[in-house]
């Protein structure tokens, strides 16, 4: 026989004995071994949990800890649906059962088991929704596997998944002498070979999704805080969102101007312009470590705003018509309650007044080669009308020109906002002036803002000054509805819900705020809050109970419990602890 016809046949014989390997053999461990209490695959340990009570009220996103625990799970869920009529049947036995037994206590003169009665309102409740076809039915089950590269990280995984789940009032067993068919289980090929299910009307089902973490991390921006749900860092960009406003409430003390301060002197290095009205003039040390320009608004300062004054650059539209309505709001903080017939004098007041200017209705006269007029010299046009409703407005006026408030609001501009960090401050002004001023200053920066498209950020403190009164709470709507289309994010700080949310208009700044910070709360607000953001009792006892820089974070439909942290470089700068103040100031 030919050589090379020996060696092609012994070839052959040898291929057809060697074995042909399948994907099966390629995938497969090279060892499993299986143990009462946990299971082995190469150097990776396994151990499975089943849950086999739940409590007995849930909530949306009930799950959320056990999604984001901080270590790697495999988590599956089986849900049956289950037929009405054997649901029925068995419910109406259940209940004729507790009721014997009640029944019987009571006869013998026993005590009622409380447990019992629970359980019994709980199956007519259900058994009420489920014969009016309002709920459905299901067995559903709830599988944890834990991987481990050792035996002692396996056990220490294992104590921390039993308390993160007995915090959710649920109990968790370990699947002993059935590891292989627990690990199974969770494996992505939809087999349930353990089968320890729990009933579940659809409602409670709906609460288990979406089976995702709560997250607000992006690749840019800002950092805001901690994700108090799993510790990540909630950091994005509120340019990024449909609206760049905000609104922080807290009660006093509970760090809302600390988180806002925090904000503002990151957004800076971002490029960001900040303007702040500063009621009480918390901004000054931020202020001036990073530069910025303060100004001390009050009776005696040099500094000066004219609230009569148009955009100082040709912006192609008819500037006169919106500020005479924005003075008019402006004028009835300062005269107070106007009727119809001095509303109508007013208007045409202040067009005598831009007239003799030589500002009209046509664009090109605005702003005027003149200048704009000053209040005084609204006051001369009112006391020449020579009207009975005219000269009354001028009485009323006549304090701010000849009065002891002349000069406050009756002299030409003689600030700029140039700085990419600018505080007005309105401390010293009398309690009864700070409306007024804090209107004025709003639509005297409004009209900056409008002339120069720039990123910005305008920080409103203690706003429900302004929310008090219709006329400057309507001024602070249009700006937070309008200052999108002019790259600005205005944020609204109070610590007066009450005053902030009564009214409508409230409601409209919020609506019209991408981001809300809900941080600690008394007790007389959470309800108002609750009802207005859909808190639930969980995040309503959160914001009772929270410690100073903790709170509840919006950010458009998602929303995360939050804790507020600073370096201790920000920290010195942003505090205003008053002992922390003194205690810096003696060394």
């Amino acid at each position: 026989m030919n050589i090379f016809n020996k060696f092609k046949k012994s070839k052959v014989q040898e291929e057809r004995t060697t074995p042909q390997l399948t994907l099966e053999d390629v995938l497969a461990p090279a060892e499993i071994e299986v143990d009462f209490n946990n299971l082995r695959i190469n150097n990776r340990f396994f151990r499975t949990y089943f849950v086999s009570n739940y409590p007995r009220f849930v909530e949306s996103n009930w799950l959320e800890p056990l999604v984001s625990f901080d270590h790697s799970l495999f988590i599956s869920m089986f849900i049956y649906p289950s037929a009405s009529s054997g649901v029925l049947g068995e419910l109406k036995r259940k209940i004729a059962e507790m009721e014997a037994t009640l029944q019987t206590d009571f006869e013998r003169g026993k005590a009622i088991d409380p447990a019992v009665e629970v359980a019994l309102e709980d199956a007519r409740s259900l058994q009420d929704q489920l014969v009016r076809g309002v709920e459905r039915f299901f067995d559903f089950a709830l599988y944890v596997t834990i991987p481990a590269y050792s035996l002692e990280e396996l056990h220490n995984t294992s104590k921390l998944i039993e308390s993160t789940l007995a915090s959710l009032s649920m109990t968790a067993r370990p699947t002993t002498l059935q590891m292989e068919d627990g690990f199974k289980s969770t494996l992505p090929q939809g087999a349930d070979l353990l089968n320890f299910t729990h009933n579940m009307d659809t409602t409670s089902l709906a609460t288990t999704f979406p089976f995702a973490s709560s997250e607000l991390t992006a690749n840019e921006g800002v950092m805001y805080g901690i994700n108090e749900h799993n510790d990540s860092l909630i950091l994005f960009d509120r340019f990024t969102l449909e609206n760049a406003n905000s609104v922080v409430f807290a009660k006093a003390g509970a760090g809302k101007s600390y988180f806002v301060k925090l904000e503002a002197l990151r957004s800076l290095m971002f490029g960001t312009e900040i303007i702040v009205i500063d009621p009480e003039q918390e901004y000054l040390p931020l202020c001036e470590a990073v530069g910025g320009e303060f100004i001390n608004f009050s009776s005696s300062s040099p500094v000066k705003i004219n609230p009569f004054d148009l955009s100082q650059e040709a912006t192609g539209e008819n500037q006169l018509g919106r500020k005479i309505l924005s003075l008019t709001a402006f004028l009835k903080l300062v005269l107070g309650q106007l009727s119809a017939g001095e509303a109508a004098i007013l208007d045409r007041a202040l067009k005598q007044t831009y007239a003799l200017k030589g500002i009209t209705d046509d664009p090109k006269t605005q702003p005027g080669a003149a200048g704009p007029p000053l209040m005084e010299d609204l006051y001369k046009v009112l006391v020449g009308m020579e009207e009975p409703a005219a000269m009354e407005l001028s009485v009323r006026l006549e304090r701010f020109i000849k009065g002891s408030l002349a000069g406050i609001f009756s002299a030409q501009s003689n600030i700029d906002i140039a700085n990419s960090f600018t505080v007005f401050s309105v401390r010293d002004l009398a309690d009864q002036l700070r409306p007024l001023a804090m209107h004025m200053i709003l639509d005297y920066v409004w009209t900056k803002v409008r002339s120069k498209l720039k990123k910005r950020i305008m920080i409103v403190d203690e706003a429900w000054y302004l929310m008090r009164n219709e006329d400057s709470a309507n001024f602070l709507v249009d700006m937070a509805k309008r200052a999108r289309k002019y790259y600005l994010g205005l944020t609204t700080i109070t610590q007066d819900v009450e005053d902030f949310l009564t009214g409508d208009r409230g409601k409209e700044i919020i609506s019209n705020s991408s981001i809300q910070v809900l941080l600690k709360q008394a007790p007389v607000s959470i309800e108002l809050l609750a009802q207005i953001f859909n808190l639930s009792e969980g995040e309503q006892r959160l914001l009772l109970s929270e410690g100073i820089g903790q709170g509840l974070f919006f950010a458009g439909t998602t929303h995360v419990a939050m804790r507020v942290v600073a370096s201790p470089q920000e920290h010195q700068l942003i505090t205003s602890n008053p002992q922390e103040i003194l205690a810096r100031g003696k060394i």
